[in-house]
């Protein structure tokens, strides 16, 4: 997969990943639905579980929505396991070890970490209609509050 800087209308890159707990989940096998699919650098670090934790907070109101939630990581099937235990997490963690579905997505970037330049997930989300099309798109993304403006864009999409 070829990373294009993805526009809301465009068709979302579709893609089979395996993902805890479901075993595998492939995009185009959830048409008919709204996908809420959010990127997030780490497992078990701070921004990433109160984002995570707050998408669980959320999730029976998305769920009423219309929408599955997936987040999608470079982390390993092993970590994700233990990231959704720990926290209760009711909805498939994708693990992207090979940065296919993020390079698809543009969500690889340089960052700094420490003063150094390193390689990593830009936290990025996207809602994706039943059609299959990009609704929007959130790219560096700050975490309070961003579940609500989720919410509201999912709402708006419905008409």
């Amino acid at each position: 997969m070829t990373a294009k800087e993805l526009a809301p209308g465009d068709m979302a890159p579709d893609f089979r990943l395996p993902a805890f707990p479901e075993g595998e989940v492939e995009l185009s096998g959830l048409r008919g639905k709204y996908v809420v699919l959010y990127f997030y650098p780490k497992d078990n670090t701070p921004g990433c579980t109160t984002e995570s934790c707050d998408f669980r907070d959320s999730h029976t109101v998305l769920e009423k929505a219309g929408a599955v939630v997936l987040g999608i990581s470079r982390d390993s099937l092993a970590s994700h396991k233990k990231f959704a235990d720990k926290y209760s997490l009711p909805f498939p963690l994708l693990a992207d070890t090979e940065e296919e579905v993020c390079n698809a997505y543009d969500v690889i970037k340089m960052k700094n970490m420490y003063g150094k330049q390193v390689r990593g997930i830009e936290r990025s989300t996207f809602l994706i209609d039943p059609e299959g099309r990009i609704a929007h798109i959130w790219r560096k993304v700050k975490v309070k509050g961003h579940v609500d403006e989720v919410l509201v864009r999912l709402q708006e999409s419905q008409g």
